[in-house]
């Protein structure tokens, strides 16, 4: 292997990326509430704000080699290359996979964090404002753990993916707000709560485990605050401006579902990029978990009234039609977010 805890794969530059981002920002100077249902949001973020350094049991021993997430089913079965692997490589691999997963929600949270504090001043609503101050908090918070979660206990980061970046930078640099919301609320924060309710459930590592449950619980307020502010935005807008929303979700998704390949991880391993990329997208393994991060994405597009045609036709492609009617609270429920 490659990279290793010693030896990290470097991103181009490791301490400072700038780009020059431009979008409409707003005064609101109607100081009442005029989107239901926002501030009764804002009381329960305001009610549920935790403080990640004495609210998580930092002094937890963890073992970066062990199992913290059971290898119950791997994607890699069966592939050539991952079968040759002796004991001891597959546990550095089990290390590599699992620093790879938590940096690239490392890299999510910080993006997150730029997008919410653009939110605060794009956003037509003062009770939106006050929400979306709110998040900004949360994903500092959540920038915070991950970070010292993975440099402290599991010593080795990893760089942003380069569709997850092309998605982050797609939304940061747009300049209308509800693209924002699409971006951020919708889909990326919608993978993540989907993601992390996969890792909480097979985690066994108890400091891990409620790190996830905080910000699973942070993150699942922040997706309703997305359904909230755009809930009617669109029953009114032009062809053409739908038109632009309906290319902008069908080329988010496409990104997200392919940076689930695995090419980071042929990198470090020295593996042909190809043959994993053909080995990953065939197993049923990959596949169930690659459809089921879309689970909440697609319900709530249905709510907005993005669920379109054209729309649909893509998600048919990606075989996620399916989640059309799936209840995300049910299943937040079920983990005790709700």
């Amino acid at each position: 292997m490659t990279a290793s805890p010693a030896n990290p794969p470097a991103p181009p530059d490791a301490e400072l990326e700038t780009i020059l981002a431009s979008f409409d920002t707003n005064y609101v100077w109607n100081y009442g509430s005029v989107k239901e249902g926002l501030g009764d949001l804002y009381e329960k973020a305001k009610r549920e704000q935790w403080n990640s350094t004495t609210d998580l049991a930092w002094s937890t021993e963890v073992d970066p080699e062990a199992e913290i997430i059971p290898q119950l089913v791997n994607p890699l079965e069966g592939f050539a290359p991952f079968e040759k692997l002796n004991g001891k490589e597959r546990i550095r691999l089990r290390h590599a996979q699992i620093a790879l997963q938590l940096s690239q929600f490392l890299h999510g949270e910080q993006g997150a964090l730029i997008v919410a504090s653009q939110l605060v001043g794009g956003v037509p609503w003062i009770d939106a404002k006050y929400y979306a101050g709110t998040q900004t908090m949360d994903e500092a918070r959540h920038v915070e753990v991950f970070s010292r979660y993975v440099h402290q206990k599991l010593e080795w980061e990893w760089p942003i993916s380069p569709s997850l970046k092309e998605l982050l930078d797609a939304t940061i640099l747009d300049s209308r707000w509800d693209f924002k919301y699409l971006g951020m609320q919708i889909i990326i924060e919608g993978l993540a709560m989907a993601a992390f309710g996969s890792l909480f459930q097979m985690c066994q590592e108890p400091l891990l485990k409620d790190l996830l449950r905080r910000v699973m619980r942070d993150e699942s307020r922040h997706v309703a605050f997305g359904v909230l502010s755009l809930r009617d935005h669109y029953v009114e807008m032009s062809d053409r401006e739908r038109g632009d929303r309906e290319e902008f979700i069908i080329f988010a998704c496409d990104l997200m579902r392919n940076r689930l390949i695995g090419d980071q991880i042929a990198d470090a391993m020295g593996w042909d990029h190809a043959a994993l990329r053909s080995h990953v997208m065939a197993s049923k393994v990959s596949r169930g978990f690659q459809k089921f991060l879309f689970s909440r994405i697609v319900p709530n597009l249905k709510k907005l009234g993005l669920l379109t045609p054209r729309v649909r036709e893509a998600f048919q492609k990606l075989d996620i039609i399916q989640f059309e009617d799936f209840d995300p609270t049910e299943t937040d429920r079920r983990l005790g977010l709700a």
